[in-house]
């Protein structure tokens, strides 16, 4: 009981990284050594399906409180006057692991064509969500949209590093996702669980596979894609805060406007940095007991 007990908060660390912009759930799942069996048990389900349902029931369970309790959070967050603000808190989030990401990048080497991976990613997907902001930002909710939502928000469990709440914000989902969750709307959260399902039994083995054979350069596109998507969000999310109508909403001048957004993203990054010394701590303490056996 106690080690299910223990799974089950595991789970749920990891469902609450999962939900929260700029923490990744496969981050979490790596710092508490369970991204490899799971990798390992999706990527070959006939292999002691019984014996890994039972022990992985707990870390889903609890996953799913993780995601459940915070929801409510994030939508009070999304719904105040000082969203642009709050998404500046998150985005720093997301800067902040950049260190820690590029690091892990290269601890297998790295060449110049991973730079090239990492540049040309970021740049053509800055450029991709740019020109269609005014297409890709109003998207209406739907099943279709739904199942791709929850496909796009389970690649942050079997891809660690990877923020796919970045995409979600952008696309004007993130928020509708979260209070669909939180307010127990299952015409929402059906359609998020088909996608990510469907999303982790087709990719969970080709992932594996990649970062087995390709660790550098899938690392660096992954690199690639938070950074593009991070900035992408600015002119899609933050910038329209600063018109006469937002400021007005908000009570605060164009420069009081600012220095709040910029105050947070420092305290985003900051904290999220000191969560990464945390990560790479935790890995070599795993590393050095591996060593040991």
């Amino acid at each position: 009981m106690v080690n299910w007990l223990f799974r089950f908060f595991k789970g749920m660390l990891v469902g609450i990284g999962a939900i929260l912009p700029g923490l990744s759930g496969g981050v979490l799942a790596v710092i508490f050594g369970i991204y490899d069996p799971l990798i390992r048990f999706l990527a070959n389900l006939k292999k002691d399906f019984l014996k890994n349902v039972l022990f992985f029931l707990p870390v889903v369970l609890g996953a799913g409180v993780g995601v459940l309790l915070f929801s409510a959070v994030v939508t009070d967050a999304f719904e105040e006057k000082f969203k642009a603000q709050f998404i500046c808190l998150f985005i720093g989030f997301v800067l902040g692991t950049l260190p820690s990401l590029f690091k892990k990048a290269g601890a297998m080497g790295r060449k110049p064509v991973h730079y090239g991976i990492m540049v040309v990613t970021a740049v053509l997907l800055l450029l991709v969500l740019l020109a269609g902001q005014a297409l890709l930002t109003n998207i209406t909710p739907s099943l279709p949209v739904w199942i791709g939502a929850g496909a796009i928000f389970a690649l942050g469990f079997i891809v660690p590093g990877l923020s796919p709440s970045n995409f979600l914000i952008y696309l004007g989902l993130y928020s509708k996702m979260t209070s669909g969750i939180s307010n127990l709307d299952f015409g929402v959260i059906i359609p998020l669980l088909i996608g990510a399902a469907v999303c982790v039994l087709l990719l969970a083995k080709l992932i594996n596979l990649l970062f087995d054979r390709h660790y550098a350069g899938m690392y660096h596109f992954i690199l690639g894609t938070v950074i593009g998507s991070s900035l992408a969000i600015f002119p899609a999310e933050v910038f329209p805060a600063f018109s006469e109508e937002g400021l007005a909403a908000m009570g605060l001048s164009f420069g009081s406007a600012v220095l709040f957004c910029v105050a947070l993203l420092i305290v985003g990054i900051i904290v999220s940095w000191l969560f990464s010394k945390l990560e790479d701590k935790v890995e070599r303490q795993q590393e050095d007991a591996a060593a040991t056996e």
